[in-house]
């Protein structure tokens, strides 16, 4: 996600700001920028691209010089990425600066509002709005300016805001974003992590959603949403600054995990409205449209495709459109019967995957409708295609996906039900019934992270396995796909998934002494074929790990070890029964210790065919 850096003191401004900033490159951005408050004016230099090219920039005009500023890398959501999209912005005035992490989700009404008003925006972003609110709520006072500017805001935001008209004064506000404030006789900062400014203290405060902190070069006062006054406690880091990029973290693929719930809330919650109907951000497509395809492809690699598979069961129950899954590098050779009454789903995370960039392309050639889930803004399939959900995961360092997956399923849920909508198959009161559900996915998640010694203790087992099978029936059989994919790439070990019923089909002969079944049954609906499937294996000498969910608790009467999963409606159950197993991946290679971030042979984006 982007990085904030933010500085009032005594020192030079703008080179603490770019050497923060580059302590926030591990983030991922595609842009940034720095905005520097002296004599009365506040000057912003920002560019597209590496800080490099910032530096750059400013080295052929000059250095803004002053002792207090804001400094941001920008992860493209709202615009692509661009100069005029780049932050720091300002106010129409120019007497207010802003830098911000987040979604303001109501940032379209907003921005209406003020253009019937006169105001005129130069960028695509939504934090343009908060600019001009400061200054359409300007009363003379900066901290009671911003109180009403933030009361107006809805989604997540941290937010770093310059006033040239209080030059002493730096102001953060946080909700639903990372934000932390730290201090040292030189001066104050903010940051979005430590990471930034661990080269100069390692005392800090850590703001919570709601607050308000009002930085001066000699002190920091906090303040709650009302404006009242809070008292904080300071806090000692210890952390090296390799750990703080991890959040203090051992590896990025468990500070990723970890991070799902709330990846999840940014990509469900602008979707969904107050009223509990889906807005899938600028699509067109009506009604008529929907119910004029006769066909659905998936198309993806990898992770990516195994996303599909969920989709593919979860449309076709809800929408009733046939659903063909497909790899993205067979689907671009083997003629795939696509036409004017086909839509194509295309899913990357990175939107550069080169199978899967041909596979749009010869996609619309056939004239199908394509409609892209990607995480990079501005990326070349989120360009071609014809349409974009943008999952708004922020960067995946690891290799081995998890949030990426995790927020590409959410939207496969929203449109699973979009289409249903339009086809009849479902009632208008079963989808507001959806979607209450499916908000509360994000805290589901995070119960599951309460199951992790218990996850750990099984994969100290498997530190010397050769062989692991997935078994699984309909959703679980999906769910079982990725499961696989996240052992094997990550600890080494040969591991298969299979649909459990076609053991007696050739599987089973693979069936030793010793061998470890991982046996998913969370479809209630076949828990009973699937228990079955598992006594068959343990009768064959097999150890079985089974994943059920609450309530099913005889299942761990036949196993070697459970664990038991919150409920949640049968559709949305692999978003939770897939988080134990990306734990059960990360373990399992912690206790064989491999290289869980950066496995042997893989890359992150695979760009080339």
């Amino acid at each position: 996600m982007c990085g904030i850096i933010g500085y009032n003191g005594t020192s030079d401004v703008a080179p603490l700001l770019l050497d923060g900033l580059e302590k926030l490159e591990y983030r991922g951005y595609d842009s940034a920028g720095i905005a520097v408050l002296e004599d009365g004016q506040i000057d912003i230099v920002k560019s597209k691209g590496k800080i490099s090219s910032l530096r750059e920039k400013i080295s052929k005009t000059h250095a803004p010089k002053g002792d207090i500023g804001i400094g941001h890398t920008r992860w493209a959501t709202h615009g692509e990425p661009s100069d005029e999209n780049a932050h720091p912005h300002y106010s129409a005035s120019r007497r207010f600066a802003v830098v911000h992490n987040g979604i303001i989700e109501n940032f379209a009404t907003l921005k209406a509002d003020l253009q019937k008003k006169g105001y005129v925006f130069h960028s695509d972003t939504d934090t343009e709005v908060v600019a001009m609110l400061l200054d359409e709520n300007d009363n003379g006072n900066f901290f009671e300016t911003v109180l009403k500017t933030v009361k107006m805001l809805q989604g997540s935001y941290a937010l770093g805001i310059l006033d040239a008209n209080d030059p002493d004064t730096l102001i953060a506000v946080k909700r639903s974003s990372p934000l932390i404030v730290a201090v040292s006789p030189e001066g104050n900062y903010i940051a979005s992590d430590i990471t930034a400014v661990l080269n100069h203290t390692r005392e800090m405060y850590k703001m919570n959603d709601g607050e308000l902190a009002v930085i001066k070069p000699d002190g920091v006062t906090f303040f709650n949403e009302d404006g009242d006054p809070i008292l904080k406690e300071l806090q000692h880091v210890d952390w090296d600054v390799h750990a703080a990029e991890k959040g203090g973290y051992e590896h990025f693929m468990m500070k990723e995990i970890k991070e799902q719930p709330d990846a999840l809330r940014k990509t469900l919650s602008p979707r969904i409205t107050e009223d509990n109907k889906i807005k899938l951000d600028d699509i067109e497509l009506t009604d008529e449209q929907i119910k004029g395809f006769d066909r659905i492809y998936i198309v993806g690699c990898g992770s990516a495709y195994h996303v599909g598979v969920v989709g593919k069961y979860v449309i076709e129950q809800l929408a009733r459109i046939p659903v063909e899954v497909d790899i993205a590098s067979e689907f671009r050779y083997r003629y795939p019967l696509v036409n004017e009454k086909t839509l194509t789903i295309i899913i990357s995370q990175s939107g550069e995957t080169a199978d899967t960039l041909e596979a749009l392309r010869e996609a619309k050639r056939a004239g199908s409708r394509t409609l892209a889930i990607v995480n990079v803004v501005g990326s070349s399939i989120a360009s071609e295609a014809d349409d974009v959900l943008y999952t708004w995961a922020g960067p995946e360092i690891s290799v081995a996906t998890t949030k990426a997956y995790s927020t590409q399923l959410s939207l496969m849920y929203l449109l699973a039900i979009r289409f249903a909508l339009a086809k009849g198959s479902i009632t208008e009161s079963y989808s507001q019934e959806l979607l209450t559900e499916l908000q509360t996915i994000p805290d589901k998640v995070e119960e599951i992270f309460k199951l992790e010694p218990q996850i750990e203790r099984v994969a100290e087992t498997y530190t010397y396995l050769h062989h692991a099978y997935f078994i699984g029936r309909n959703l679980d059989y999906a769910v079982a796909l990725e499961a696989s994919l996240k052992l094997k790439e990550i600890s080494y070990i040969h591991s298969e998934a299979y649909a459990a019923g076609e053991l007696k089909h050739g599987t089973i002969s693979l069936i030793e002494p010793g061998t470890s079944v991982i046996a998913l049954c969370c479809c209630e609906r076949l828990v009973d074929k699937t228990v079955s499937n598992a006594k068959e294996v343990l009768a064959r000498g097999a150890q079985v790990f089974a994943v059920a969910n609450e309530g099913n608790e005889s299942v761990g009467n036949i196993c070697d070890h459970a664990i038991y999963l919150p409920k949640t409606n049968p559709l949305f159950q692999p978003s939770i029964e897939v988080v134990p197993l990306q734990l059960l991946g990360y373990y399992t290679a912690k206790a064989r210790k491999c290289d869980i971030d950066k496995p042997r042979n893989l890359a992150k984006s695979v760009t080339v065919e």
